[in-house]
């Protein structure tokens, strides 16, 4: 049986030997019949073997299918494979990254491997030259957190039998990539409940970037709390931050200014719960006998704020860690197909501490 072949490689010019059939003893074949094979030059079978990213997705495929079948992948990929794993941020610059690093190193430790931090400065997908130079280093696998890879990374990567887990993807990662998240959903719907039990009505909101699942799933999850309570969904008490302090801070004048203020708020995350502080502090807000605040991460500073901040858990070192062990199992064949493991969701768990009160008369 030969490899399969996409409707421009039929139409291509075919000489030389054919293939093996698929449980036969490899064949010999040089890198020009190999060319030859797939109607491309030499030089285009050199640049896929070597990872080079300047080779069309239909022809990297073409290729590839003919090197795995003369052996020539697979020879490659196990002999050159370096003791490293990537870790690459969207941004690096919170304790919730350091978070992140402690799960990743826990297991890349223990399985003897060092760890390679990239960021894509605040990009959702990493630079042009980043798949080369990842190819280039050859790890066990790519860990990619609130990320994502473009068409041409992924088939460079797995051109190159580089497996890769996305950890709470920024956006739909697709069916056929592995990806580690939290149940953010239901931590949403747990902080605006509590609320609401304590008898909050006006409750407001400041999510992440709309652009993130996670922070889309937390607002649906707070939305649902007050449609599941009988109470109104306010838009206008909705407002998108960017998991940031500074931002945090501002949208929590605008919505502490209003006439109608909200006696109590739910937080994307626990820095923008900080920044909320702030801003009510400046307006004369005490918390939480003015205002009720519920975060969202519950990162080591949660605790030792004034006063200490209500939050709902992400396990964000075990997401970090069993994103890692996963990236390990796909690149030593264990893990099945990328597809049998698509999403894996951690459970939050609401941690109650001193920023949340009934509302005041």
């Amino acid at each position: 049986m030969k490899p399969p072949r996409s409707a421009d490689e039929r139409s291509a010019p075919r000489t030389g030997r054919s293939a093996p059939r698929t449980g036969q003893p490899t064949q010999t074949a040089t890198l020009a019949e190999i060319a030859r094979e797939a109607g491309v030059s030499a030089p285009t079978v050199s640049k896929v073997l070597n990872g080079r990213s300047d080779v069309a997705p239909a022809t990297r495929t073409r290729v590839e299918d003919l090197l795995r079948a003369y052996g020539y992948r697979r020879r490659r990929a196990e002999a050159s494979r370096s003791p490293l794993v990537d870790l690459v941020f969207h941004e690096l610059e919170s304790a919730w990254a350091m978070e992140v690093i402690r799960g990743v190193e826990a297991v890349a430790v223990a399985e003897g491997l060092s760890v390679v931090l990239s960021e894509s400065a605040g990009r959702l997908t990493p630079g042009r030259t980043w798949a080369d130079q990842v190819a280039a280093r050859r790890p066990h696998g790519v860990v990619l957190v609130l990320s994502g890879l473009d068409a041409s990374q992924r088939a460079l990567l797995t051109s190159r039998s580089i497996p890769f887990v996305v950890m709470d993807p920024a956006g739909d990662p697709g069916d056929d990539v592995p990806s580690i998240g939290a149940t953010n959903w239901q931590g949403g719907l747990a902080a605006t409940r509590h609320l609401v039990d304590l008898g909050h009505r006006r409750i407001g909101a400041i999510s992440g970037p709309a652009s993130m699942m996670c922070s889309r799933a937390r607002v649906d999850g707070y939305r649902a709390a007050l449609e599941t309570a009988g109470l109104p969904v306010d838009p206008s008490l909705i407002v998108a931050g960017d998991f940031h302090h500074e931002t945090g801070y501002r949208l929590g004048l605008e919505l502490l200014r209003r006439p109608d203020r909200p006696t109590a708020v739910f937080a994307g995350n626990d820095l923008t719960a900080l920044g909320l502080y702030e801003a009510a502090r400046e307006l004369g807000l005490r918390v939480p006998d003015d205002l009720s605040v519920v975060g969202f991460d519950d990162l080591p500073v949660a605790r030792w704020v004034g006063p200490p901040l209500t939050t709902v858990r992400q396990p964000l070192m075990e997401m970090a860690s069993a994103a890692t062990r996963l990236v390990l199992e796909l690149g030593r064949g264990e893990g099945g197909t990328p597809a049998a493991a698509t999403r894996v969701e951690l459970a939050t768990s609401l941690v109650v501490r001193s920023s949340t009160a009934p509302p005041s008369a």
